[in-house]
């Protein structure tokens, strides 16, 4: 198994254009997890919603010692 040393030093020897294109692949894999993140915290967001867990308040007062919590 690679290292992430190992890594390092093979994408170090590609062509300018192949670490250009590991550039964008990499911006589009994080794109993704933060994507299917996001997903995630809000599908749990509804559940927590349906049962009543979460708290809402336009009061900024309110807001920090639910935070604070």
């Amino acid at each position: 198994m690679m290292t992430f040393n190992d890594v390092v030093e093979v994408i170090k020897g590609l062509s300018t254009d192949e670490k250009q294109e590991i550039q964008l692949l990499l911006k589009q894999y994080i794109r993704e997890e933060r994507r299917d993140e996001i997903y995630d915290n809000c599908k749990l967001a509804q559940v927590e919603q349906q049962k009543g867990k979460l708290k809402f308040s336009s009061n900024i007062n309110e807001l920090r010692q639910l935070i604070e919590e």
